[in-house]
């Protein structure tokens, strides 16, 4: 059994996907449009006008697998409740990773030496995902 995140952009997924290839390395393993789906979607379900938004997509991060979609493509992401952690290699990297999912978003804690980690802070990227970035001693 495994748990994967799947997150719901609600209209920015493309430009999600863009943001984590540049910022994480993310590989897009595969991605549909809502336009090539073999099934339609019921009535309703996207707006008029959204066929060309991601149905749904598959990004490798480092050994994982996060899935992501616009959804119903309201244009309103809403990421409450949870949070994504990456596992950094040290300290250099940590930081690197906390500037590049930093931009454009907000700074929730500061990068820094905690109990239980070398580095760790957190901070919500800019389509107001929480990213927890850590290295070393955890």
């Amino acid at each position: 059994m495994q748990v994967q995140p799947y997150l719901f952009f609600d209209g920015r997924c493309e430009e999600a996907i863009e943001f984590y290839r540049k910022a994480l390395g993310a590989e897009v393993q595969m991605l549909m449009r809502w336009k090539d789906s073999p099934q339609p979607p019921p009535p309703g379900t996207i707006p008029q006008g959204s066929e060309n938004k991601v149905m749904h997509a598959a990004l490798r991060v480092g050994g994982t697998t996060v899935m992501a979609s616009d959804g119903q493509c309201a244009g309103k992401p809403s990421f409450q409740g949870f949070g994504l952690s990456l596992d950094a290699a040290n300290d250099a990297e940590a930081k690197r990773l906390f500037d590049a999912m930093g931009d454009g978003g907000k700074v929730h804690m500061p990068l820094g030496k905690t109990f239980f980690a070398s580095s760790f802070g957190m901070v919500f990227d800019k389509f107001g995902v929480l990213w927890m970035i850590m290295a070393g001693n955890h």
